[in-house]
């Protein structure tokens, strides 16, 4: 029979799904990091609005050890540990929209940012608190957890903010890869508005409609975006597309069409070029640049690697490596630091944003062993 603990009806207290669940089967300090998953992904916390999960991430940390510190963009930051070499894990605390009902089911917490990206950013915690306590004597460097406010929305305050500090030795983003798997890099983002107004028209007249005008551009986009994608050898290397928003209006002077725009840039494209190319595209309609974030992509010969093949292997294992088409705030730190750097963190990223997300427990916990092992090893 499946075990069940359930909230479909969330009672809310401060932001937060009221739902206690019986781990006792487990150890004190698994069961303290389950319920610092739990608890931090039952706090509801949409970009802009972290304030309560960010308090309550402090209060964790601070229980567990950490000093905690402030920042000018209000992220969560957490220090443990001492030496000359310096660790930032990098997680981010804001989820997108659309509440899932915190539940535990068959030993899998369900709800909204559980994968992306508050299984990560719990593991951080977790893993930075063993390495600490139960091996001090071999974690001779200092650990910054940093659950970052603002991922999800355009300019990343959060990493924006942290990129200004001095580069550390090492950094880890807390983004899902799977347990067993190290992400190395990731595709950049550029967000385009594209108007287009016309002198409005009778729609029996001649001519094209400013919403078939707009729908043309579209496409040639496409067409060109085809022809630069040919020759790459896989969906890391291409130039990703989207429409998301289609809009018309007018005032019976004027007709406007606007379409928002989403390209995904692998590393290495050069986005003047590209931009000059989609002004010409777009005629005397007008382009806008909401926002532009580079891709970023690491080497399978970092420093961090070895430690990463080590642990994975010795949780019984086999390590993977992978590339993600989206962006994270290894785009934002990245390029600024240019130490070495990965992304780790339990759970599918397949389920980012869905109404299906929902976490491993074991697999969350094997995530922290591997990490408490790579941080002594580093």
């Amino acid at each position: 029979m499946a075990t069940v603990a359930s909230c479909s009806a969330p009672e809310l207290v401060s932001g937060r799904d009221s739902c206690q669940v019986d781990f006792s089967p487990r150890g004190a300090s698994e069961r303290s990091d389950i319920e610092l998953l739990r608890g931090l992904v039952a706090i509801e916390s949409l970009s802009g609005g972290e304030g309560a999960a960010v308090s309550f991430l402090r209060s964790a940390m601070a229980s567990r050890g950490f000093r905690i510190l402030d920042d000018p963009a209000g992220n969560a930051i957490g220090t443990v540990g001492r030496g000359e070499r310096h660790i930032v894990l990098l997680g981010h605390i804001d989820t997108v929209p659309g509440r899932i009902p915190v539940r535990v089911e068959d030993d899998v917490l369900w709800g909204r940012g559980a994968v992306d990206a508050k299984g990560p950013l719990a593991t951080f915690v977790a893993a930075a608190t063993t390495a600490a306590t139960a091996a001090a004597e071999r974690l001779r460097a200092r650990v910054t957890v940093v659950g970052a406010v603002g991922e999800e929305v355009i300019g990343s305050p959060g990493a924006t903010q942290v990129a200004t500090w001095p580069a550390p030795d090492f950094c880890l983003i807390g983004e899902p890869s799977g347990w067993d798997a190290v992400c190395l890099g990731y595709r950049g983002s550029l967000s385009l508005v594209y108007r287009l107004r016309r002198s409005t028209r009778h729609t029996a007249g001649p001519g094209r409609s400013v919403a078939e005008e707009s729908i043309a551009f579209w496409n040639s986009l496409v067409a060109e975006l085809d022809v630069r994608n040919a020759e790459a050898t896989n969906r890391f290397g291409a130039i990703g597309h989207s429409l998301r928003v289609v809009n018309t209006s007018g005032d019976g002077l004027t007709d406007e069409a606007k379409l928002s725009i989403g390209l995904r840039l692998p590393p290495g494209v050069d986005v003047a070029e590209l931009l000059t190319r989609v002004r010409e595209l777009a005629g005397d309609g007008e382009v806008t640049i909401d926002g532009v974030q580079e891709g970023y992509r690491t080497s399978k010969r970092s420093k961090l690697v070895p430690p990463f093949l080590r642990a994975i292997r010795g949780e019984g294992g086999t390590p993977r490596f992978t590339l993600k088409l989206g962006t994270s705030d290894m785009n934002v730190v990245g390029p600024e630091w240019g130490c070495p750097i990965a992304a780790y963190g339990p759970g599918d990223s397949a389920l980012d944003h869905t109404p299906e997300e929902r976490l491993d427990i074991g697999e969350y916990l094997r995530a922290v062993r591997v990490l408490a092992s790579v941080l002594e090893a580093l």
